[in-house]
């Protein structure tokens, strides 16, 4: 029988996954630097939960799971993978009305979407998300930026550029093209092809959600705007309504105190033709590529005020930011800048021979106890093999205990790195371990 993975699906080897830590560990560190708190949610929710959050082609993408028993003889789901961390989160949040706000959590765990593969896209993938609920100031907005930024720095992206934008301020164009309420999701989702498609593709869309040729022409005389800060800025309001404007002060604040925060002004723009595609947000919206690396989106978010409410009586206003984690792994690796992390130990006690072998088990045990991270050497192989099995793992030293060793109590603990030993017992070899 052949064997093979699911398409979209990967395993991760060792080397892998110690990369992948690595990534992980990096991140994580960011988040809590800035107060983010972690948290988990099942990988399963109820299909109501999800269904009606993403707009239809979302809920296209979700791995729907049959119902059990007579349901799934006629095909029936009741549950299904979470598409994303975002909206576990607001049923979380409406779940424990008692949680204290601002609520700052962060969250590292795989999701499912039924998508088409390809580079740096999977079926199976870890998302990377922190969020702020419970608080409308922009200094929540402003905060997100600033981690994503942090975020990418950390991982050594120097070169990316944040777009932002504000979802009162699309609106707001599309009403200024001849959009009713019933067109402006169509007119949105158009918008957010346009790094896809381009300009005459985008066109054909606009007229198949109903705009007339002079509505199109208005709404790319906002579009084709110079992308910057104030100027840009200065620039849209008077082409937008009451609730346009309102998204331009909104993102005047949110620039101002991103700047404030340490993101260099160079790396973030203010870019009218960001849309972002899921229908919850509701204010600033933003996302993050790298540049001269067209490999699209690293990381992305936004403000989504009313996504909680749609599961209890409160509404709880939210905003948050995905890293594109298996993205930026991809392009490290790419670049060879995949960093392979710690190795699993840094001691292997070996095995001189079978009447030494009940020592080097103690050696091992009083190492462990002593917080050293050691590896038994488990095969009747010669020291010459044991040894190359160390430096293949990329172990520190060596632990070896031979007749005299095992006859004194001791151990002889030797440095790869520079072939220095000592015979020592094994709560003193820990301590130079752990130095």
């Amino acid at each position: 029988m052949a064997v093979n993975l699911a398409r979209g699906a990967r395993d991760f080897l060792p080397e892998t996954m110690r990369h992948r830590r690595a990534v992980i560990a990096t991140l994580t560190e960011v988040f809590e630097r800035y107060g983010f708190e972690p948290l988990g949610t099942p990988a399963i929710e109820r299909i109501e939960t999800l269904t009606g959050k993403y707009g239809d082609e979302g809920d296209k993408l979700l791995f729907r799971i049959l119902k059990r028993g007579k349901g799934s003889e006629v095909g029936e789901c009741d549950m299904a993978l979470r598409y994303d961390l975002t909206v576990p989160l607001a049923r979380v949040l409406a779940m424990n009305p008692g949680v204290r706000t601002p609520f700052k959590r962060f969250q590292i765990a795989p999701v499912w979407r039924a998508d088409r593969p390809q580079r740096g896209r999977f079926r199976e993938f870890f998302q990377c998300d922190a969020d702020i609920a419970g608080t409308t100031s922009p200094m929540a907005d402003a905060e997100c930026l600033a981690v994503a930024a942090d975020g990418l720095s950390a991982l050594g992206f120097d070169a990316f550029t944040l777009r932002l934008n504000d979802r009162r301020i699309l609106r707001a164009m599309a009403r200024a093209a001849g959009a009713g309420p019933d067109r402006e999701i169509g007119v949105l989702i158009a918008i957010d092809k346009l790094d896809k498609v381009g300009r005459e593709g985008v066109t054909e869309e606009l007229r198949g959600v109903g705009l007339d040729e002079a509505g199109i022409g208005r709404l790319w005389s906002i579009l084709e705007l110079e992308r910057g800060h104030e100027a840009t800025l200065d620039a849209l309001a008077p082409h937008l309504d009451d609730e346009g404007r309102q998204g331009v002060d909104s993102l005047r604040q949110v620039l101002g105190l991103a700047l404030d925060m340490g993101v260099p002004e160079a790396r973030i723009v203010v870019d009218p033709t960001l849309a972002r595609g899921l229908d919850y947000y509701t204010g600033a919206v933003y996302e993050a590529g790298l540049d001269d690396l067209p490999i699209g989106s690293v990381a992305g978010g936004g403000r989504y005020d009313g996504l909680v409410g749609m599961f209890g009586k409160q509404a709880i206003p939210a905003v948050g930011v995905s890293l594109g984690l298996e993205r930026l792994i991809t392009v490290l690796e790419e670049l060879g800048q995949a960093d392979a992390g710690q190795p699993t130990a840094d001691v292997l006690v070996t095995v001189f021979d079978e009447a030494s072998r009940p020592s080097s088990v103690r050696a091992a045990t009083a190492l462990r106890a002593a917080g050293v991270r050691s590896e038994l050497y488990l095969d009747d192989r010669k020291l010459k093999a044991q040894f190359k099995h160390a430096g293949a793992r990329g172990y520190r030293f060596v632990a070896i205990i031979g007749p005299d060793e095992a006859r004194d109590g001791v151990i002889t603990l030797r440095n790869l790195a520079d072939g220095t030993q000592h015979t020592l017992p094994a709560e003193d070899a820990a301590q130079i371990v752990l130095r």
